[in-house]
């Protein structure tokens, strides 16, 4: 099962017989940071770049992200009804994750983009152990 966003690129890469520089140029990138995207040494892609990938290997966007990277997507929204979904006040999320209340304001403001750890550690808190949004990645 392809879990990662590099194993996603790839695989759906392959299944079109295209060259990651064919995909890069596609993409608006350069090779060096598709072959970065594919080799699963970064947590967060640019959701207009993955767009565009989506875009040239016909497949709908979120199929391309992880679990992560679709949180990403609607950052702001999830977080807010997450949070709210619990009970929380920002206050109370702040101490759970033990940071600064202004770090959960400004991720709510979508003004700063939540790590890949922080995330991890937001899922532990939460009762359904899913963190994301369900169609985050759709043109508006």
């Amino acid at each position: 099962m392809l879990t990662t966003t590099a194993d996603k690129l790839r695989y759906y890469r392959y299944q079109k017989s295209l060259l990651q520089r064919e995909v890069a140029e596609y993409a608006g990138i350069n090779e060096s940071t598709y072959i970065d995207y594919e080799s699963g040494n970064r947590d967060y892609y640019p959701i207009d770049k993955i767009r565009r990938i989506a875009d040239l290997l016909e497949i709908p966007t979120e199929t391309l992200l992880d679990e992560y990277n679709l949180f990403l997507c609607n950052q702001t929204k999830t977080l807010k009804a997450l949070r709210e979904q619990c009970g929380w006040t920002q206050s109370q999320l702040a101490e759970k994750l033990s940071i600064r209340l202004h770090t959960v304001k400004q991720w709510e403001q979508g003004r700063v983009r939540m790590t890949r750890k922080m995330w991890e550690r937001l899922q532990n808190l939460m009762p359904s152990k899913s963190v994301r949004s369900g169609c985050c990645c759709q043109r508006h």
